[in-house]
């Protein structure tokens, strides 16, 4: 009886046996099927429902803005390239534009999933982003003055002692920084480099050849020559990813490899050539004019923010540095000291990539009017804090012995006099604000500035929109000068 049920136990054990062996594979096999179909980066796309590409729109045909009726759009073959992509995943396109040297940084903190401009893959980078098959080649090129032709020729030895110029943190700086015996003039728009270009403070620039062209096609003051570098300089470029997201890299190729096959890219090529130089027949301004205007709006917006930000937490810092609590006083000094002692640039772009690591996807105005905020309070902190020691210390003691709190005899007695006493000083601190705007452009907040390199970069014509951009700039802080003079005048009445 015993060896029966024996018996029946090992058969059972070995069924069991069997079973397990023949379903495990296959439940390994779906699982590693199941985990090939994505990776974390492709989930995250999918979960948004949109693709969100990170570019600097000044570098026509790749990228640049133009007018389409009355709605700005970035256009160039990089955006075809972006929308095949965003299809072929199932999602919408999303674009965010912001300075070059901005994007890398941008897409490590999430901010951005991919990066499409005209971004060769270099071995720096791939240490710190996975890349794409290439869907572009373009031999590196020089851009010179025509009237230069004689002077510098395809030696390289004829640049020797002359500034060049390059795009920061780009393959064409690290050329230009190779030229025996050049200094390297790296500036991150390339307009502003044409600019110098075209006023003779630097020789020549280093720029990929499809870039050099389309300045040639649109002012023949400017020539393309092709030195030699010493060695392959070929521009291999490609869309930059996430680390370890290889199903998205993956989808990706598939649509890289069938543009690039079938003439499709070429036909992207064709169309933003000739989008570069569509409405030639329209006046600069009919055509360029609501660039400057929504610039000035968002200049305005973010002043307004942030000298709001900049007076109430300026006023805070005040008090606190002048609190007889060791504590308190200790940490409105830290601050004060530790913001005046950092650029604008660095405390914008902690901002804007810090919240992204804390879970806060904040936008670029915010985040640039956040920043300007923090920083204006710094300053103004200092302002108020000597304002209220130029108070009289007999109009405490007389708002005291009439029966008011310290806190209250601050806020009506002390403070007022104090704000009429800083008026001046805070008036260039307010024009400062206005004026300081341009440099959060860089995180691809649509500010005077930035809007001014669009149209830069839209028009070809480096020089007349920063003399626009200067009119409204003399505009509005002459405005806000003669405003304070007067409110400053009716105060001492």
């Amino acid at each position: 009886m015993q060896k029966k049920k024996f018996t029946r136990w090992m058969s059972g054990l070995l069924a069991a046996l069997i079973v397990l062996t023949t379903a495990l594979p296959a439940a390994l096999s779906t699982s590693t099927a199941s985990a090939a179909d994505t990776d974390p980066a492709l989930t995250k796309i999918q979960k948004k429902g949109e693709l969100v590409v990170g570019l600097s729109a000044d570098y026509a045909p790749y990228e640049f803005h133009m007018r389409d009726g009355n709605q700005d759009k970035i256009v160039g073959f990089d955006i075809s390239l972006a929308q095949a992509i965003a299809d072929k995943l199932g999602v919408k396109l999303v674009i965010k534009d912001m300075g070059f040297d901005a994007l890398l940084g941008a897409m490590k903190t999430g901010k951005i999933d991919i990066i499409i401009s005209g971004m060769s893959a270099t071995p720096e980078r791939e240490q710190e982003v996975d890349f794409s098959n290439v869907y572009l080649k373009a031999p590196q090129a020089m851009l010179i003055l025509r009237k230069n032709s004689d002077k510098y020729t395809t030696n390289l030895d004829t640049f020797s002692g002359k500034k060049i110029g390059a795009q920061t943190q780009t393959v064409q700086e690290t050329i230009a920084k190779g030229i025996p015996g050049a200094q390297v003039v790296s500036l991150q728009k390339f307009p502003n480099l044409i600019s110098q270009l075209t006023q003779g403070v630097i020789s020549g620039i280093v720029a990929e050849e499809p870039i050099a062209n389309a300045y040639v096609q649109q002012n023949h003051a400017f020539k393309v020559i092709y030195p030699n570098y010493g060695q392959d300089q070929t521009g291999q470029t490609a869309v930059a990813m996430p680390k370890d997201s290889p199903v998205l890299k993956a989808k990706i190729n598939q649509v890289v490899d069938k543009v690039t096959t079938d003439g499709q890219f070429k036909q992207w090529e064709k169309k933003a050539n000739e989008q570069m130089f569509a409405d030639q027949n329209q006046g600069f301004w009919q055509k360029y004019g609501h660039y400057f205007i929504t610039g000035t709006e968002v200049t305005l917006a973010l002043a307004v923010v942030g000298v709001l930000i900049g007076v109430t937490l300026g006023t805070l810092l005040a008090l606190m540095k002048l609190s007889a609590v060791w504590v308190i006083k200790a940490l409105g000094n830290i601050y004060v000291e530790y913001v005046r002692g950092t650029p604008l640039l660095v405390q914008a772009f902690m901002v804007f990539f810090g919240a992204q690591i804390l879970g806060l996807d904040l936008s670029a105005f915010v985040s640039g009017a956040l920043a300007m905020g923090l920083n204006s309070a710094a300053y103004v902190a200092e302002i108020i804090r000597s304002g209220i020691e130029s108070v009289d210390k007999g109009q405490m003691e007389a708002a005291r012995s009439l029966g008011f709190s310290r806190n209250k005899a601050m806020r009506l007695v002390i403070l007022p006099q104090a704000v009429r006493n800083i008026l001046p000083a805070l008036g260039n601190e307010f024009v400062s604000v206005i004026k300081e705007g341009s440099v959060v452009s860089v995180i691809g907040v649509g500010e005077l500035m930035y809007e001014t390199g669009v149209v830069q970069g839209a028009s070809f014509r480096p020089f007349l929109p920063l003399v626009i951009a200067s009119l409204i700039y003399f505009v509005l802080t002459f405005t806000i000068s003669r405003a304070l003079g007067f409110a400053e005048r009716r105060m001492t009445r």
